[in-house]
């Protein structure tokens, strides 16, 4: 699943240097551009060894709107400004070495397909510097992006507003640390009654340094992790992630005018842009599309549909019982799953019927091929040959779920074996680290049911279920807040999920629709009496 965007602009080949397009801008230049000693927010690094108030595992756009929404409540007189006692102690943790946002997927003349509104603050505040129309004043370009008429920036512009954004919030962001584990802080004095303090253990990502800090709260937003077949080896050179796909396909594929072969998996947005991306930036390649759906299916964004993404309906959804919210959330997977923009399936249909006008009905005779229907069942990699193994659905076979590292297997009827040069699996996310992360607070949680109600038979289904950690139900309230079991943790204190309540939340819950007005009631949540308490003083 791509980032909300569709994809429009040229369509007519290479230009003189194909890799910096495929790429863009490199991270570097763009990250320089915001390291301007003039971008400073209210809030302030704080001690190591200090008890933070809030500890937010990941810096992508998720905690980036908690960071915004912290310093606009700071700016607004809801929370105190920084030096004073009860002003908040906030630290970032984020595994990137520098902030970035989808940069595997940053291709040329794609564009987001949500309302720009729809920035990190518009939609809750916006008088607040951090809207996507003051990043455009700010840069000189608020006019000229006016002329375009359009909704819609580049995808590679929102990404460079979403660095401008985190560029104020550098002095409390610890970049290069990846987070392995929360668990109570054993150190508290009079530890043996409710947990009122989380120890946050974290790895340099470059050393591999443990270090720990303290929190009353936690926040997780650490996104998906890639989802590759099981079929296919997860650390081959020649097989990689649609969400590292601008940053390792050039690689293999440098030179553009080479007759590459490439098969792409999957039927979603990401799956049909890189496919459309590679015919267009190497003329000679050779291109498989394979899914498992029939057809490509356009995704709905129609106006009653699409307020499924609505803050609003975040409330409706989840007072909902549990088989109603799954019901519904299945009915939509049209809006976000295994769909692609109407403007891009038109366009690579009138490819395939050129080929068709030109070579005739025989797609073998075809330079680039929609497989639909069909399923890769095995992967060999033998010296520098790569062989992917594919089948019709109709064969009714069971997928075989291991790859051949040597020799040959021909022991399945009705299979196709593709000799490839790049294998790129543009099949979604898996959204389940939280749990391992978590696993030091499982005691804590409420003892799972048997059954929460919800059949797994269906795989969407199976995403929507409730999770636990070693028998313990991993249940979440309406604020985003765990639910712990009673008297375990302290008033005031907690973990809050980002991007993994989907099943109780809704299908935004992943997206960047509701970021604004989610984050000002986190925030709230985590600091409402902060805020009272500043409030009646005023």
């Amino acid at each position: 699943m791509a980032p909300h965007s569709l994809l429009d602009g040229p369509d007519d080949g290479p230009i003189s240097n194909g890799f910096s397009v495929l790429r863009g801008h490199p991270a570097s230049e763009r990250q320089r551009r915001h390291d301007s000693s003039d971008n400073h927010s209210h809030l302030e690094k704080t001690s190591q060894d200090d008890v933070h108030d809030l500890v937010c595992v990941g810096f992508g756009p998720a905690s980036l709107a908690i960071a915004v929404a912290l310093h606009d409540s700071i700016d607004s007189g809801r929370l105190p400004k920084s030096g004073g006692e009860s002003s908040p102690k906030v630290l970032f943790l984020e595994r990137q070495l520098q902030f970035a946002w989808h940069a595997g997927m940053l291709l040329p003349g794609v564009k987001m397909q949500i309302s720009f509104i729809k920035d990190m603050a518009s939609l809750r505040d916006p008088t607040s510097q951090f809207t996507f129309l003051n990043y455009l004043h700010q840069n000189g370009r608020l006019v000229e992006f006016t002329n375009l008429g359009s909704f819609f920036p580049a995808r590679v512009e929102y990404e460079d507003y979403l660095r401008w954004c985190a560029s104020f919030f550098d002095d409390v962001v610890n970049y290069g640390t990846e987070v392995v584990s929360v668990a109570p802080d054993e150190e508290v004095p009079g530890s043996s009654g409710p947990v009122s303090v989380f120890a946050i253990t974290s790895k340099d990502v470059k050393t591999g340094a443990l270090t720990t800090c303290r929190a009353k709260n936690v926040l997780l937003a650490i996104g998906g992790q890639a989802s590759i077949p099981k079929c296919l080896p997860t650390n081959h050179p020649g097989v990689i992630h649609s969400s590292r796909y601008a940053q390792l396909a050039p690689k293999t594929l440098d030179k553009p005018f080479f007759p590459y072969r490439v098969a792409i998996i999957g039927a979603g947005q990401s799956a049909a842009e890189i496919f459309n991306n590679i015919q267009t930036f190497y003329p000679n390649s050779q291109t498989s599309m394979i899914m498992r759906s029939e057809f490509l299916k356009p995704s709905d964004d129609s106006p009653f549909v699409n307020s499924i993404f609505d803050p609003s309906f975040v409330d409706l959804l989840y007072q909902r019982s549990t088989e109603d919210r799954h019901s519904l959330l299945e009915g939509a997977r049209d809006t976000n799953y295994g769909v692609v923009r109407l403007e891009l399936i038109e366009r690579l249909y009138e490819r395939m019927y050129d080929q068709r006008r030109e070579f005739g009905s025989d797609e073998r005779k075809w330079q680039h091929r929609i497989r639909g229907a069909t399923e890769v069942v095995g992967f060999e990699a033998k010296q520098d040959k790569l062989r992917l193994t594919i089948r019709p659905l109709s064969s009714g076979k069971p997928i075989i779920n291991e790859f051949v590292q040597d020799g040959l297997r021909n022991d399945l009827a009705e299979e196709e074996v593709l000799e490839v040069d790049l294998v790129i699996a543009a099949t979604g996310y898996r959204r389940q680290s939280h749990l391992t992360i978590m696993e030091g607070v499982a005691d804590l949680l409420p003892k799972a049911s048997e059954r929460n109600g919800v059949s797994t038979t269906n795989g969407f289904r199976s995403k929507l279920s409730e999770a636990n950690i070693k028998g313990h139900a991993v249940r979440v309230s309406r604020d985003y807040s765990v639910q712990f079991a009673p008297g375990r943790v302290a008033l005031g204190s907690g973990i809050w999920l980002q991007g993994c309540c989907e099943g109780t939340h809704g299908l935004s819950d992943t997206l960047l629709s509701v970021l604004a007005p989610r984050s000002g009631e986190i925030v709230s949540s985590i600091f409402g009496k902060v805020t009272q308490k500043v409030t009646e003083q005023v």
